[in-house]
């Protein structure tokens, strides 16, 4: 039972690594994300429009396998049919390194884009909820654009799409276990292998208990968040 734990914890290292890593790049990227969804340049909007549609239409099984393999065919298509006309070693050198990246970089890609398109739409409403009145009440004060945005209108944004934010959270922290599908051995596929080497259903519950641990930390760190924005109420 230990040694089980003890592969248990070190898989669970894996999977908490792709959570922190996914929301360092998601949370940020769906700020512009949710800003361009807005803008009044139609370019732009239908651009975004249409990554929000892939990101969120597709399932995120699919994504990354799209993200891992494609880079791959994509080098050997453009090999087999420019290799004569561009005749570089160096470029073709360059151009393999740049689309030949791992598994968990490849997990890390899918997973930022996928759940930034989701974080972006939580902003997007958040943004809008807050009533026009106050831009032009900040506008008479003097307040900048940008002084509006960040001292005024963000504070709320945040107390308003924390819960929602919150849902989408807990569910990233048992999406990933869909990083076995390109081969990372993250939580559950190293229960799923115990399991199977162990006849036993004993890892996949251990499993389970790991992931409600992880939900219960971010649930209670939501919560927490909630408290202390609650003087917006």
């Amino acid at each position: 039972m230990a040694q089980l734990l003890l592969l248990m914890t070190k898989a669970a290292g894996t999977s908490v690594a792709i959570f922190f890593l996914t929301l360092l790049i998601s949370l940020p990227l769906a700020l512009p994300v949710a800003l361009g969804r807005m803008s009044r340049h139609w370019v732009l909007r239908k651009g975004i429009n249409l990554y929000l549609l892939v990101m969120r239409g597709t399932p995120l099984i699919l994504q990354l396998i799209f993200i891992y393999f494609v880079p791959k065919y994509f080098y050997r298509f453009l090999y087999d049919h420019l290799a004569g006309v561009i005749g570089s070693d160096g470029f073709w050198q360059v151009l393999r390194l740049v689309l030949s990246y791992n598994r968990f970089t490849a997990v890390i890609i899918a997973f930022g884009l996928n759940y930034g398109a989701y974080f972006a739409e939580i902003y997007r409403g958040g943004i809008e909820s807050i009533p026009r009145g106050q831009y032009e009440a900040a506008k008479v004060l003097g307040f900048t654009g940008r002084q509006t945005f960040a001292r005024i209108v963000l504070p709320q944004v945040v107390k308003r799409i924390l819960p929602a934010t919150g849902n989408e959270v807990i569910t990233l922290v048992k999406d990933t276990a869909l990083a076995q599908t390109i081969g990372v051995a993250e939580l559950f596929h190293a229960a799923q292998n115990a399991s199977a080497r162990e006849f036993s259903t004993t890892p996949i519950f251990v499993a389970g208990v790991f992931y409600f641990v992880m939900n219960w930390a971010v649930s209670s760190a939501f919560t927490a968040g909630e408290k202390r924005l609650a003087y917006y109420d």
